[in-house]
């Protein structure tokens, strides 16, 4: 069974796993353990067991994904794995060389600060443990084909850390700005999607948001204008979104069976939602607006291509 290091106020790291709960021996212990693959093991062959210590100034998810793929690849295999996420000082990394210490076994890590490293190295020749940077190879690699040297600055790891805030403000941007709701400041958005009901809007708004763009999205009803904040933005990048008129009519039917709701009215009118999608084509035409037909394509294709162009306008812009 795996065991993940108890957690410690801070400064003392804190544990990538969830929700730990104390073991017989009072160590906590909630991580799945990494085990190795098992593709043709003998059944009757002796578990190999020893202690996996994963070190990481960041959220541990590199070191931790690398050395599942590394265990991967032996049969009987089971590592009682430690973890620890986070470690940015000296005085955190002593609490991780004393858990080495009292478990000595393999020790993986991604730090940036060459303090740290230093001293985890020097720690680890002293234990006589084998100490892996799983990083260091393939970035050395790429140094000499680029011919630029590696930047070890603590810096890279502010702006993962400035990324990952991005994409949450982004998320929440679009959740509130979903169907056409808190249009009062929507010009704060990166980009908009407009379009009929039912033509994947939100859904892409999503996947924008989760590469960092904050995406309203505001549909077109029938018989109604253009929300006049949508006519007066200027800052957001604005997008069309179509798909066939079948192809609608499918995608409603499905939901109204799904809300228990009656499939007939005008909404799933074949004839009513042609004339719905031509009115748009004709909107988008008239604005000038970039179209794409999401008839044929998943959420993540129409979340890219409207990435890329959102990319190429900003390099106009």
């Amino acid at each position: 069974m795996a065991e993940n290091e108890p957690t410690a106020a801070p400064p003392l790291p804190t544990p990538a796993a969830p929700a730990l709960t104390p073991s017989a021996d009072g160590a906590a212990g909630a991580a799945p353990a990494l085990r190795g693959g098992g593709h043709g093991a003998d059944l009757h062959r002796e578990q190999v067991l020893f202690d996996l210590h994963l070190v990481s100034d960041s959220s541990g998810e590199t070191v931790n994904t690398v050395a599942r793929a590394v265990l991967a690849q032996f049969d009987g295999v089971d590592a009682r794995e430690h973890v620890w996420s986070l470690v940015r000082s000296p005085a955190q990394l002593e609490k991780v060389i004393q858990s080495i210490e009292a478990h000595p076994g393999l020790v993986m890590y991604t730090l940036a600060l060459s303090e740290l490293r230093e001293r985890l190295e020097e720690a680890c020749r002293r234990l006589k443990v084998p100490c892996v940077p799983v990083l260091d190879q393939i970035t050395d690699i790429v140094s000499g084909y680029l011919g630029v040297s590696v930047s070890r600055r603590p810096g890279r790891r502010h702006m993962l850390d400035q990324e990952y805030f991005a994409r949450i403000d982004a998320m929440h941007f679009a959740l509130i700005h979903d169907d056409g709701q808190s249009l009062w400041d929507i010009d704060d958005a990166d980009v908009i999607l407009v379009g009929v009901s039912r033509s994947s809007k939100t859904p892409t708004a999503i996947y924008l948001a989760n590469r960092g763009v904050k995406a309203a999205n505001v549909p077109l009803v029938p018989g109604q204008p253009l929300p006049d904040e949508v006519e007066s933005a200027t800052r957001p990048f604005i997008v069309g979104l179509t798909t066939s008129p079948e192809r609608l009519v499918q995608i409603r039917r499905n939901r109204l069976l799904s809300l228990n709701q009656p499939d007939d009215g005008e909404y799933i009118d074949i004839d009513a939602v042609r004339t719905e999608v031509i009115a748009a084509r004709r909107l988008f035409e008239r604005k000038g607006w970039p179209v794409i037909d999401v008839t044929r394509r998943s959420i993540e294709e129409t979340a890219a291509a409207i990435y890329q162009m959102y990319l190429r306008h900003l390099g106009e812009s």
